[in-house]
């Protein structure tokens, strides 16, 4: 990809919570805190800081701890996850500290976890049996570029009603699965589709977008309300902006992988945009051209920037009504 096509580094319009005081916590991990009702009720676990550099959910996070939420019924489980990487942000070069040596949202089968000694496979295996014990999941993330809010409801179709039920953001997303290794939200019982146990990953905006920090609050809230943790009264009181009037559906049906450093889009790159007629060239690598493999794609959460071989630049799909 040339350089000269690289677009500027976004705006940092939010600022990164000082987040040491939560590290203690009272579970023996570093950085996870669990908050039991003492009442029966659902296990909820909620991710922040799966990758370091976004920090939306890590705003989310810290202002429902000094606020000292405590659930109604069931158990409330608030974890930073890759905390290493997070200690390396710098607003002056912010992509830098996504990772320290690998993406840990790709490591969450039991066969990656088993081997391997990085920082990020080490954390894994720590917030292992918090996931494992877990009844209801929400991961907070951001993206790369300018983008709506996505809501990540994984493979499974249970995810995608259990987001409806959310009522947020407007745009839900079924795919099938990464590419690169087994995300958390896929893991064990999370994506077995006859299981009651669901699990989302919302897509806030784009990283350092002031509204991305909007969005990780008011998705919280309402998962808090949804599994029952959080009064009515609470969630309307903690929410930032209206619900759309309606969601829709992106059904992903493949990936487009970069091959090699020589990977370029033949198309305009917009978030969210579609092409029109099937068998347009979308993409490029070497002799091997993409084209889109029906009419309306959707290229859904494409990347301009850095890369590498075997990094999924776009995922291509169709829209559905809900």
């Amino acid at each position: 990809m040339n350089p000269v096509d690289i677009p500027p580094v976004p705006p940092v319009e939010i600022h990164a919570p000082d987040i040491s005081r939560w590290r203690e916590g009272n579970t023996g991990v570093p950085f996870v805190h669990l908050i039991d009702s003492g009442l029966p009720g659902p296990r909820v676990h909620v991710q922040a800081l799966t990758h370091g550099n976004e920090i939306c959910g890590a705003i989310a996070v810290d202002e429902l701890l000094r606020e000292g939420f405590q659930p109604r019924i069931g158990q409330l489980c608030v974890v930073f996850a890759n905390h290493e990487a997070y200690a390396r942000w710098d607003p002056q070069d912010p992509y830098s500290s996504r990772y320290v040596d690998e993406d840990i949202n790709r490591v969450w089968s039991n066969a990656a976890l088993a081997v391997g000694e990085t920082v990020e496979k080490r954390r894994a295996r720590e917030l292992q049996p918090f996931v494992d014990e877990a009844d209801f999941i929400l991961d907070i993330h951001s993206m790369n570029e300018d983008c709506v809010p996505l809501m990540v409801c994984g493979t499974q179709e249970k995810n995608a009603r259990f987001a409806a039920e959310l009522g947020m953001p407007a745009h839900l997303l079924l795919d099938t699965g990464h590419p690169a290794g087994l995300r958390m939200i896929e893991r064990g019982k999370f994506g077995l589709p006859d299981a009651p146990e669901r699990a989302l990953l919302i897509e806030c905006g784009q990283h350092w977008e002031a509204a991305a920090a909007d969005v990780a609050r008011d998705s919280l809230a309402r998962f808090l309300g949804l599994t029952g943790l959080a009064s009515p009264s609470w969630v309307e009181a903690h929410q930032r902006q209206p619900l759309p009037e309606r969601q829709r559906l992106v059904r992903v049906t493949e990936p487009v992988v970069a091959r090699s450093l020589n990977f370029h889009f033949l198309v305009p790159i917009v978030p969210m945009s579609t092409i029109d007629k099937a068998g347009t060239p979308i993409a490029q690598d070497g002799e091997h051209i993409w084209t889109s493999p029906y009419d309306d794609c959707v290229l859904v959460m494409p990347t301009q920037r850095r890369f590498k071989p075997g990094q999924t630049m776009v995922r291509l799909g169709r829209l559905e009504d809900i």
